[in-house]
């Protein structure tokens, strides 16, 4: 309701002051109301009341405003009185300037009911402003034979108020020679004028001071002043003489700037200002005033420019002598330059190319000629160059020389040369002229690519962002211009199997490497490419370097317990006689890491246990013995939880759980397999299965175990040992790794082992190799080699 209200008073102020607009084009003429400038504030202009016509409770209650057509607020309205009063002191020269009459125009507005009452308050002008002379002094110099009744304009005073308050007269302190004239201009303003009344005499009253006065109509008056200072000038009536009209002197051309070349002097019979000559050189041409220079007050001649004999060999001066009072006499002084060895040789080139290309011999470089202005031995010349660049000069016909190549110029070894042609005079002092040649040698694609070196060997490291920058390869290439801006690019892989294209990318511009995806280093540990460099050239030439990219190990991947199982099914339960000497090996547990290094480095540790202190486990290898001798009091099944730990930062690991069946011996109450009862009798082997993954790591070395993958160790009763040893399903997925740079991949290869000896020992033998079906170079050699390791190979499994 507040904002409607609001906005419904603005529009009924909006449509008041336009019906106020259009009546007062239309209304009464106006009433006119009057104040003196400078009035104080709250000063009395009328009663609006009465000449409305209304009482001061009716005027208060029709909501009266006071509207300004300058918008000021002049005016104040007291409804208590109904009194006009001033709000401001009025300045009229402020307001108005000097426009007359000055009227502020102002509208009454009723607004309820709606009713206007226009007026206008004139301001008068009061006398508050004084004469004033822009001038403090005004200098005035009249000879003493000046005639009777010259006027002399001044400068006229300013007033700011009008009418009868403005300026209105001049005045002169008395004085016997001078009187004031005013003059009208026909504007309104008037003007002073100084009249000679009576002769002036130099020689009685060198000098005059009087005062100006200026006055204006007010009551009383105002007035301002200034200093009128007459210098009253002497006659001259004596003519400055020369001893002699002619004067005569022979300058050298090589005479040096400044020097003294002769002194001219005239005398004059007046005394002081007019006994003083000053001289000037009398229509000189600019030659001469470039030339030369004369003193005003001595007469002496300097040289203020070089002499040529050949450009000019002689001046013509004409001297003025020129007295304090205006009189002049004239003489003439001729220069004569004469001649001598100052013109060294000139050089003029008709043609010239500042820029030739390489590998290129006999080529022009320039034809110009020389000259000498003087004459004799003076103006015999020798040319020459300096000895030390690949150019000589051949003459052609008379002083006209030509500058070529004396060789094949090689722009790599030196891109620009600076040539000076000296041209020497054979006269006393002999004379040269050096003119300086710089040439540039343009390019010529003749230099290829060079890398900074010839290999690059980075560090990567594995899960890298895509688009990660790992480094650059740097060309730089000797020539110039397009010849040595580079483009860099990928070279196609030396084995077609490395998928380069989705692992690197290179900044054309910069060689930047980036690794387009994430690297696995268990996939690919190493890999090499090459990279080319190529000129812009035409045509282009290019160089190649070679990248080797070895991938660093991240700790990614968890240890995997491959041994005892726990993939779901019955869990195998191992049998240890009570009988069991302390240190009596338990089992095994079995872990491998996929990683490599320190993240590779396994260490196990016993988590839980059913009989703390009954069973240990060896942190290094992962057996599990007895920790003390066993009892009939310790219970028949335990349960033990061991954790693998690899050495990564951060440290990765896996928990495995083993089934212990404490047995007096083993019998069939305690097997368990129920299929295996009947064969309780018959020996007990241990039986282990070992995956040995073997790689190709470099040509220092034929093979290398890479990772245990897996090994089991189950007791089982005679009948499980008559089947023989089995593998368990699958194997673990091998890796296609290049190790060496060279393309060659390795394969992962699966082993079967067994537990030799009796229970409790520890010593394994290779079965067979269980090779994948897998294209692997050279499986017949490597097939024998595993043989032979296989048959005498014994190891204790960590």
């Amino acid at each position: 309701m507040e904002i409607r209200g609001a906005l419904t008073f603005r529009k009924r102020q909006v449509a008041i002051l336009f019906v106020l607009l259009g009546l007062s084009e239309a209304g009464p003429e106006s009433v006119r109301y009057s104040v003196a400038e400078e009035a104080d504030i709250g000063s009395f202009v009328a009663n609006l009341a009465g000449d409305l016509g209304l009482g001061v409770e009716e005027l208060s209650s029709r909501e009266p405003r006071i509207v300004s057509d300058d918008n000021g607020r002049h005016l104040h309205l007291n409804l208590l009185t109904g009194d006009l009063l001033l709000n401001e002191r009025l300045d009229r020269e402020e307001l108005c300037g000097s426009a007359e009459p000055c009227v502020l125009h102002f509208q009454v507005l009723l607004q309820n009911p709606l009713h206007f009452f226009r007026a206008e308050l004139h301001i008068k002008d009061i006398n508050d402003h004084s004469p004033t002379f822009l001038d403090k002094e005004i200098l005035l110099k009249i000879s003493e034979g000046t005639t009777l009744g010259t006027t002399f304009p001044m400068e006229s005073a300013q007033d700011l108020d009008i009418g009868s308050n403005s300026l209105q007269n001049y005045t002169i302190s008395p004085n016997s020679h001078f009187y004031i004239k005013i003059q009208d201009s026909g504007d309104g303003k008037i003007y002073p004028e100084l009249v000679l009344d009576r002769m002036l005499d130099h020689e009685k009253e060198p000098e005059l001071r009087l005062t100006l006065v200026a006055l204006d109509g007010g009551s009383p008056p105002r007035s301002g002043t200034t200093l009128v200072l007459i210098q009253v000038l002497d006659i001259n009536d004596n003519f400055p003489e020369f001893p002699q009209r002619l004067y005569e002197v022979q300058v050298p051309e090589d005479t040096a700037i400044g020097s003294w070349i002769i002194t001219v002097s005239a005398k004059d019979l007046d005394a002081g200002h007019y006994g003083e000559i000053s001289y000037i050189f009398f229509h000189a041409s600019e030659d001469i005033r470039k030339t030369f220079e004369i003193n005003p007050a001595s007469g002496e001649v300097r040289l203020i420019s070089s002499l040529d004999f050949e450009v000019i060999q002689s001046y013509t001066i004409n001297i003025q002598a020129t007295d304090g009072g205006g009189l002049s006499e004239k003489c003439t002084l001729l220069i004569k330059v004469t001649d001598i060895n100052d013109n060294a040789p000139e050089v003029t080139m008709s043609s010239i190319t500042n820029r030739i290309p390489e590998n290129e011999p006999q080529t022009l470089v320039a034809v110009f000629s020389i000259r000498d202005q003087d004459s004799g031995e003076n103006g015999r010349m020798v040319c020459s160059i300096q000895d030390d660049v690949p150019f000589i000069l051949k003459p052609t016909f008379k002083n006209f020389f030509t500058l070529v190549t004396d060789k094949a110029l090689d722009r790599e070894m030196r891109e620009d040369y600076s040539i000076t042609i000296t041209v020497t005079d054979m006269g006393i002092p002999r004379l040269k002229t050096q003119h300086n040649i710089t040439l540039l040698v343009s390019d010529v694609n003749d230099n290829a690519p060079a890398f900074t070196q010839p290999s690059y060997s980075l560090s990567l490291r594995e899960n890298n962002s895509p688009a990660l920058h790992f480094g650059s390869v740097s060309a730089t290439d000797r020539d110039a211009g397009a010849n040595a801006q580079l483009t860099y690019s990928l070279l196609p892989p030396r084995d077609p199997r490395l998928p380069l294209a989705s692992l690197v990318a290179i900044n054309a511009d910069t060689g930047q490497l980036f690794a387009l995806r994430a690297l696995d280093f268990e996939a690919l540990r190493a890999f090499e490419f090459g990279v080319g460099a190529t000129d812009r050239g035409a045509p282009a030439l290019s160089s190649q370097a070679l990248v080797r990219v070895q991938v660093l190990d991240a700790n990614d991947n968890a240890p995997s317990v491959l041994y005892p199982p726990h993939n779901g099914s019955a869990p195998c339960t191992e049998l240890v006689p009570r009988a069991a000497e302390p240190g009596y090996l338990v089992s095994k547990v079995v872990a491998v890491d996929a990683d490599s290094g320190q993240n590779a480095w396994l260490s196990f540790q016993l988590l839980r246990a059913t009989e703390p202190g009954l069973f240990g486990v060896w942190a290094h290898n992962g057996e599990v013995r007895t920790a003390r001798p066993l009892g009939e009091r310790d219970a028949a099944r335990h349960r033990l939880v061991v954790l693998v730990r690899d050495h990564g930062e951060p440290a990765l690991s896996a928990s495995v759980t083993l089934h212990v069946l404490l047995v007096d011996g083993f019998s069939q109450p305690y097997l368990p397999l129920p299929e295996a009862a009947a064969e309780q009798a018959r020996a007990d082997p241990l039986t282990v299965y070992l995956v040995v993954a073997l790689a190709a790591v470099s040509s220092l070395f034929l093979f290398s175990v890479l990772a245990l993958v897996a090994v089991r160790l189950c007791r089982r009763s005679r009948a499980a040992w008559a089947g023989g040893c089995s593998v368990p399903e699958g194997h673990l997925a091998g890796h296609l790794v290049d190790v060496s740079g060279t393309g060659t991949l390795s394969q992962s290869y699966q082993y079967e082992v067994c537990l030799m000896g009796g229970t409790g020992t520890d010593e394994f033998k290779f079965l067979k190799p269980i090779i994948p079906n897998l294209p692997v170079q050279d499986t017949g050699r490597n097939v024998a080699e595993n043989e032979n390791f296989r048959n005498s190979f014994g190891f204790n499994i960590q």
